[in-house]
């Protein structure tokens, strides 16, 4: 099976401008007026405290913040262009922000499913079995806390067990979860442990991440507050994400969402700024539209792609790397999947796309992770990888020289021009192998699911762990049982 080798992808296209400058700064304004005047609720004390000492306006009771233009510009130019996210495994580094691209396993569906056992709650084992196929595949950069939700292990510490086996199954950076303070911090420590390291020597090196949603519109509550407060005491990056749905949670007009978004997601940037100067931050955009007959949410439509465009350009209109995601609303992997993810991914990484959340496995509207779909997608984002590498043209690239060999009404499939670049040519990434002629006849006659099924059976089957110093392994164990034991989790 054809893979591309581990790499920090770049993306060398100038993004697409959906809006003209003057839209731009038309969108930027409106939310610095929604800021000032309507404001954003915060569900957190300890926010409302920091954001009072830093020049907000704060009613209490009731949470609502009010925020001068000026600290929002002021904010937005302490927030790095980019930054280096640093595992446990230092060679799997990856920088975010600039022309960078990474791509992430799916996060949160209740739901998993296969083709051999269909829908199923989330479990911990499918968990795992999510967790050594991301490991496996070289294009998913990063993994999730909850590539799908292990409903059967207790709420209030299934964090500790989805860490230690994202810690022991995987060396690739992770997002953990930030549904309060001490989540954050158990993520912290168990990556020092896994690195040999204390929890102090990771505070400004960046080493886990955590989408902040907005509770569109214009409400962040207390568990995330905190979350976002943790990750930013330590110079973890907050992804600070609003869940914008037009018609639904914002105006149903395109320019209205996006000027919601836009203010949600500043709000929430504020924040973690003045909690710790300097804090790397990812604008993230998750703006689409709903079915007004139905009120079901919609991916991978027209809109939410120009809206990955438009929130690309208003991150970059301030220097900040962004997040999108590759979504669908089929409810099954199918031709509805595949080319709403399409779409999903054009609208992404055409708007520039930093981070690309949910690049594998996502399926009926981010309520179920398919195993079929980490597999495809993985073949989507080796493709559109390939498309990303910049165009050669050079003396040997023209092709002059196998033009002549043949001559006219001849073919160049034997010429040296060929054989040369059909060793390292990337045509049949993931589903076929063209040099095996009967491999390949026998494939074609099943479905692209059917291929994909096998593969993500093949791709456990070959599975092996990275490497972990025992040592470490077990202080992992130890920290996990000495928090399960300690009678302090949070539900």
């Amino acid at each position: 099976m054809n893979q591309l080798p581990w790499q920090q992808v770049r993306n060398p296209y100038k993004p697409v401008e959906v809006l003209s400058d003057d839209q731009v700064e038309a969108i930027h304004q409106a939310a610095l007026r929604i800021l000032e005047e309507l404001g954003v609720e915060f569900m957190s004390g300890q926010a409302l405290d920091l954001l009072a000492a830093g020049g907000a306006e704060v009613e209490r009771p009731g949470g609502l913040v009010r925020f001068d233009r000026g600290l929002v510009e002021e904010s937005l130019a302490r927030v790095p262009a980019r930054f280096t996210m640093t595992p446990r495994n230092d060679a799997r580094a990856l920088e975010i922000g600039g022309d960078a691209a990474i791509f992430g396993l799916v996060n949160g569906p209740p739901f998993v499913t296969d083709l051999d056992r269909g829908r199923r709650d989330g479990n911990f084992e499918d968990y795992r079995n999510l967790l050594r196929l991301g490991q496996s595949l070289n294009i998913v950069q990063y993994v999730t806390n909850q590539s799908v939700a292990p409903m059967d292990l207790p709420p209030e510490s299934r964090h500790l067990d989805c860490y230690q086996s994202i810690l022991t199954l995987t060396d690739k950076s992770f997002y953990a979860t930030a549904v309060g303070r001490d989540r954050v911090e158990d993520a912290l420590e168990m990556v020092a442990l896994a690195r040999g390291e204390t929890r102090e020597a990771l505070v400004g090196r960046p080493s886990i991440f955590s989408v902040i949603n907005v509770n569109s519109p214009r409400r962040i509550d207390g568990p995330l507050s905190e979350g976002l407060i943790a990750l930013a005491e330590h110079g973890q990056p907050p992804v600070v994400t609003p869940f914008c749905l037009m018609g639904a949670m914002t105006p149903v007009t395109l320019a209205a969402a996006l000027a919601q978004q836009h203010a949600e997601a500043l709000a929430g940037i504020v924040l973690t700024q003045l909690v710790r100067p300097g804090t790397p931050v990812v604008y993230g955009g998750f703006t689409s539209n709903v079915d007004l007959r139905s009120g079901a949410p919609a991916f991978g439509t027209p809109e939410y792609a120009k809206a990955s465009m438009a929130a690309g350009q208003l991150a970059r209109r301030f220097g900040l790397p962004y997040r999108s995601s590759n979504a669908n609303a089929s409810t099954s992997v199918d031709a509805q999947a595949a080319y709403e993810s399409m779409m999903s991914l054009w609208g992404a990484l055409m708007g520039g796309a930093n981070m690309l959340h949910h690049g594998a496995g996502w399926l009926e509207g981010g309520l179920v992770a398919s195993y079929e779909k980490v597999v495809l997608d993985a073949e989507l984002l080796q493709n559109m990888t390939e498309f990303m590498k910049p165009i050669v043209v050079d003396e040997d690239s023209l092709g002059f020289a196998a033009m002549a060999d043949v001559g006219p009404g001849g073919h160049f499939f034997g010429t040296q021009h060929t054989l040369d670049r059909y060793e390292t040519a990337f045509y049949a990434p993931l589903l076929s192998d063209w040099r095996n002629f009967e491999a390949w006849q026998e494939a074609g006659s099943k479905t692209a699911t059917q291929r994909a099924n096998a593969i993500w059976k093949r791709l456990l089957a070959e599975y092996e762990p990275p490497p972990l110093d025992e040592g470490r392994r077990e202080a992992l164990e130890a920290y996990v049982a000495r928090r399960k034991e300690s009678g302090k989790l949070a539900a």
